[in-house]
C-alpha cells in the first residue's frame, strides 16, 4: 500500500505499513510467453498460466486444480430474467472447492522455500485443499479452525493424515492466534506469511472464464465475499489479460454478496464507509469472516467496476441453493448460496438483465454442509411390489 519494496520471501506483511504485499513481474518477459497459442498448449490445470503466477511449476503440473467447467444456465437464466448465464463450477476440484487453486500456488511457494510444513487458518474449504495438497506432495499438514466447525469438514481433512487444532473460538480468534505463531514456526501457512503467493492463485478464475467464452471477458461476474481476496484478485487477472491484449473490451462488472450473519464488506459498501469488524454468526461458514483483510480493496473495486455488494438474508441462503439446483443441476455450499443470492438482488435492482452475460462462481459443493439446503423434493416409502406402486401412481397395468 505504501509501495515498499520487499524481497521475494515467506513474508505476506509489510513491515513499514503493515498492508498486504503484491508480487511484482517482469511484464516484457511475461508478454513474450503470454500468447494464446502457447497458453492453449499449456497443461489443462491453472499452471497453463504459470507465467502469471509467482511460483515456479510443480513437477505435476499437468494433473494440478484449476480448468474447471464453465457452463450455460439457461434455465436459471430465465428465471432470473438475464440474457446469459454461466455457472464456475470450482466444486469439481480436487477437494470440491476453488481453495485448491491458491494452495497448489502456496505449496509450491512452500518447496521452493525449502519448508517442509504446510498449514492454514480454516473455516473448512481451506484446511481440506491444504491437507490434501500436503499429502500430494510430501509436505506435513497443520490445520486451525473454529472448534465448533461441521463434522463432515473435519472428516474431509484428518483423512488425508493432516494434524488438526480445533480451536475454542471463531475464525478471527484462529486467525490472531496463526498471525502470532508464524513468527515462531519455520512453516509454510498458506494465509500468512504466503498470502502474498497464495491469493494470486485466485487470479486464474479470471484467465480460465476469458479462454473458455471464447477468449472474451463477460459483462458481469458474481460471487461470494469472505476475506474478500478472491474477489480483488480475480479483477486483476481480468487486468492482466486486458493489458497484454489476450482479450479487449470493457472490464466485467463485478457483484459480491455476503451473508446477513457476517456482511461487514457489503455494509460498509452501502454506508460509503470503510470496512469495521463484526462477529460472524451466520449458515455460510466458509465466508464467516468477520475481519476481512481485503474488504476496502474489495468494496473500491465494486464502485470502479460498476458493480456492487449486496447483503443476502440468512433465511433466504438454503432458498437459493435450491433454486441453482432445481434449475441447474449443481449443489452448490453455503457461500454458492449467497452469491445466487446476490446475483438475484443484482437483477431486483436493474443492475444486471437480458442484456447481460454474467459468469456465477460456485465455489464449493453443498456435499460439504447438506443441511443448510431447502430440500422440495420428497422421499416416499413403498413395498417392493410393482403393482402396488402401478396402482399409487394410477397407472393401469
Amino acid at each position: 500500500m505504501c509501495g515498499t519494496e520487499h524481497p521475494a520471501v515467506a513474508n505476506g506483511v509489510c513491515s513499514r505499513c503493515f498492508g498486504p504485499l503484491e508480487p511484482v513481474y517482469d511484464w516484457e518477459s511475461v508478454a513474450k510467453l503470454a500468447t494464446r497459442e502457447l497458453i492453449e498448449a499449456g497443461p489443462r490445470s491453472l499452471w497453463r498460466y504459470g507465467m502469471f503466477l509467482p511460483a515456479d511449476l510443480p513437477d505435476d503440473a499437468a494433473s494440478g486444480p484449476g480448468w474447471t467447467p464453465l457452463v450455460p444456465a439457461p434455465r436459471l437464466a430465465s428465471a432470473l430474467g438475464l440474457g446469459e448465464l454461466h455457472l464456475k463450477l470450482d466444486l469439481s476440484n480436487p477437494t470440491h472447492s476453488f481453495k485448491d487453486r491458491v494452495v497448489a500456488v502456496a505449496a509450491a511457494k512452500a518447496r521452493e522455500f525449502g519448508l517442509e510444513t504446510l498449514s492454514a487458518t480454516s473455516t473448512g474449504n481451506l484446511a481440506n485443499a491444504v491437507a490434501a495438497r500436503a499429502a500430494a506432495t510430501g509436505l506435513n499438514a497443520v490445520i486451525f479452525c473454529p472448534a465448533g466447525l461441521e463434522p463432515e469438514k473435519f472428516q474431509a481433512t484428518t483423512v488425508y493424515g493432516a494434524t488438526v487444532y480445533g480451536v475454542r473460538g471463531s475464525y478471527d480468534d484462529c486467525s490472531r492466534l496463526v498471525s502470532e505463531l508464524a513468527g515462531e514456526v519455520e512453516w509454510g501457512i498458506v494465509n500468512v506469511n504466503l498470502r502474498a503467493y497464495y491469493s494470486e492463485g485466485s487470479k486464474t478464475l479470471a484467465f480460465e472464464i476469458s479462454e473458455q467464452l471464447g477468449w472474451e471477458m463477460p459483462d458481469a461476474v458474481v460471487m461470494p465475499i469472505g476475506s474478500g481476496a478472491m474477489y480483488t484478485k480475480v479483477w486483476k487477472g481480468f487486468q492482466q489479460f486486458r493489458q497484454l491484449e489476450l482479450v479487449g473490451g470493457s472490464l466485467p462488472k463485478m457483484f459480491g454478496g455476503q451473508a446477513a450473519g457476517c456482511n461487514p464488506v457489503a455494509a460498509a459498501f452501502a454506508e460509503n464507509r470503510r470496512v469495521t469488524p463484526v462477529r460472524p454468526q451466520s449458515l455460510a461458514s466458509s465466508i464467516a469472516i468477520g475481519n476481512p483483510a481485503d474488504g476496502d480493496l474489495a468494496s473500491e473495486i465494486a464502485r470502479e467496476s460498476g458493480g456492487g455488494m449486496y447483503t443476502v438474508p440468512e433465511d433466504e441462503i438454503g432458498a437459493n441453493i435450491s433454486l441453482l439446483a432445481e434449475s441447474a443441476g449443481i449443489f452448490g455450499e453455503g457461500a454458492t448460496g449467497v452469491a445466487v443470492g446476490a446475483l438475484r438482488e443484482a437483477v431486483t435492482r436493474g443492475d444486471l438483465g437480458a442484456e447481460d452475460r454474467v459468469v456465477l462462481l460456485v465455489t464449493g459443493t453443498g456435499l460439504k454442509t447438506p443441511q443448510i439446503a431447502q430440500s422440495t423434493g420428497r422421499i416416499v416409502e413403498i413395498e417392493p411390489d410393482v403393482d402396488a406402486l402401478l396402482d399409487q401412481l394410477g397407472v393401469t397395468a
